[in-house]
């Protein structure tokens, strides 16, 4: 069975840019996988908790001798790395937050990026473990970053991303990005009108697939 594991990450909720299109995005992959599974996970409700030396000590501990304190410790990890593992495709929404990602987003990626689980050392050298998977970040900006333009050296997400998710396998990925969310803000464009580029590339996404 298909399966899409959808994070959205914006603070927003139905004022938000992201969370609108990952749902367009959602909707489609319906769509075109009927048979298909929707893990769904908004880290706004409930946002994972940082990375403590306890949880450290216990990632690194040999499963074989964890506590039953440990185990507890590193449970939601467990929880999201199976989410990944199960999912063939991922959908992300993410606003940028100071020119990086929000920090529910960074506090989900710090418990799924663990040694012996999503990545290994073989030889020495980091090899990602979640193979053959696709990624697509909707990415919501108030600035424009693009690549060519003024602000673009200011864009930490997308190379951040790239850099993480190639680090624990996922080289299959894909950036829809809308910039200049703050055009609606300051009333220099109607949100569907800003939207509507955005839906349309989502849907032309599926109709090429």
């Amino acid at each position: 069975m298909p399966t899409l594991l959808h994070i959205d990450s914006s603070p927003l909720g139905d004022a938000s840019i992201s969370r609108h299109l990952t749902k367009e995005f959602v909707q489609h992959w319906k769509k075109a996988h009927p048979a298909g599974r929707v893990i769904n996970r908004d880290l706004t409700i409930a946002p994972p908790g940082p990375v403590t030396g306890e949880w450290v000590g216990a990632a690194y501990t040999p499963e074989s001798a964890r506590t039953a304190q440990q185990n507890e410790v590193l449970s939601l990890s467990d929880t999201l790395i199976g989410e990944l593992f199960s999912a063939d495709e991922y959908v992300f929404g993410v606003p940028m937050h100071n020119f990086s990602i929000p920090s529910t987003l960074k506090l989900w990626i710090d418990q799924v990026a663990r040694v012996g689980k999503t990545f290994n050392y073989v030889d020495g050298k980091p090899v990602g473990l979640l193979k053959n998977k696709k990624a697509t970040f909707v990415l919501a900006s108030g600035g424009i970053y693009d690549a060519g333009t003024v602000m673009a050296s200011y864009n930490f997400v997308e190379p951040y991303l790239r850099t993480i998710f190639g680090f624990v396998g996922v080289t299959d990925i894909h950036f829809i990005t809308a910039g200049g969310v703050a055009a609606i803000r300051f009333g220099q464009v109607d949100r569907e009108t800003f939207l509507k580029p955005h839906v349309e590339s989502i849907r032309a996404k599926f109709q090429t697939a």
